[in-house]
């Protein structure tokens, strides 16, 4: 798909300098840009590759003035990186913009749908789901019985909900991720075996949720795992039984949450942390990679090391801790000079 200078003018509420007419078809970095890709400036160590980029067409901030000979048409907006995104969003809307059902396909008994639905080919509609109006559930997805799915949601390749899930609208679930799948409750016995405990609990995921690929979160025991509202989850993250994310925080991959483990509003978390179970976490938390988090956490804190203790007195101790074999000898040679001395 093809797009002018002053088509992309339009959308991005910018000015065009050079050729109105200039056509582009792809999206290119400014270093790497060829005839025909689109690329931005907003960077300004990157300020050197305007003059040498073959891009047709550079999206640069309306501050910008060359002071060279440019091959690039400029699109001039208030902010180029703002700008960019926004249009890799249009880009994604476009290009991700399917309709119809394919087959082969299975839609259940009982299902109900809105307007522009996209149902990639073998795909599995359960009984008594509803989905909402420009949903797009991609191929080989599982979506199982009395599922409610709200508007605007993307559901990607080979992305599994298990029955009883809520999602909300506008949210994106990646190819690989799991939706209520069970949580890990298994009862011991005095011979050493294990009893597995029913999981008849749901998930929740409210608006706006990203649940990035090969990310599992396990339905409650009894009532509902609760993913709030703008909350963003990276790939490979484990969210098991009864826990609750507040609204807006974000996880980075590999990061595991016990179950019932509470976690606020605005916390920012890193990969690899791990959270114990039962657990109470603030708001405005921030956590760094690879923290083990094994205690409550009072709103505000910010955390790292294993056992988690505070970010400051971690980054004071970090400086000890490396030099501790150093310190050990200096210790030893001391004793020996007192030893001596005796």
């Amino acid at each position: 798909m093809k797009f002018t200078a002053e088509q992309i003018a339009s959308i991005l509420d910018g000015e065009v300098s050079g050729n109105p007419n200039a056509e582009v078809y792809r999206l290119s970095k400014i270093e790497e840009g060829t005839e025909g890709s689109l690329t931005f400036l907003s960077n300004p160590k990157y300020l050197n590759y305007i003059y040498s980029t073959q891009a047709s067409v550079t999206i640069v901030n309306k501050t910008f003035i060359p002071e060279n000979e440019l091959a690039t048409t400029l699109i001039k907006v208030e902010d180029a990186y703002q700008a960019f995104s926004k249009l890799l969003e249009f880009y994604d809307q476009v290009k991700n913009n399917k309709i119809g059902i394919e087959q082969p396909s299975v839609i259940s008994s009982g299902v109900t749908y809105g307007d522009n639905l996209y149902l990639g080919s073998f795909s599995y509609i359960g009984t008594n789901v509803r989905i909402g109006n420009n949903v797009k559930i991609y191929p080989n997805c599982f979506i199982g019985d009395n599922v409610t799915i709200g508007n605007n949601v993307s559901i990607f390749a080979g992305a599994k909900v298990y029955s009883e899930s809520i999602i909300g609208n506008f949210c994106a679930i990646h190819s690989g991720a799991i939706i209520g799948s069970d949580g890990f409750g298994f009862a011991p016995h005095s011979d050493g075996t294990y009893s597995k405990i029913p999981q008849i609990g749901n998930v929740i995921i409210e608006d706006y949720v990203d649940i990035g690929s090969c990310t599992t979160i396990d339905r409650a025991t009894m009532g509902s795992t609760i993913i709030r509202k703008g909350v963003k989850l990276d790939n490979q993250i484990q969210i098991a039984h009864n826990v609750e994310i507040g609204e807006n925080t974000v996880i980075a991959a590999q990061t595991g949450v016990a179950g019932s483990t509470k976690i606020g509003k605005n916390c920012m978390i890193g990969g690899q942390v791990g959270f114990a179970g039962h657990l109470t976490i603030g708001n405005n938390v921030r956590i760094q990679a690879q923290s083990g988090v094994g205690r409550n956490v009072k709103d505000g804190e910010i955390l790292q090391g294993s056992p988690t203790f505070g970010y400051t007195d971690f980054s004071k101790s970090y400086v000890h801790f490396k030099n501790l074999p150093k310190i050990v000898s200096e210790f030893e040679d001391l004793k020996k000079t007192i030893n001596n001395k005796d």
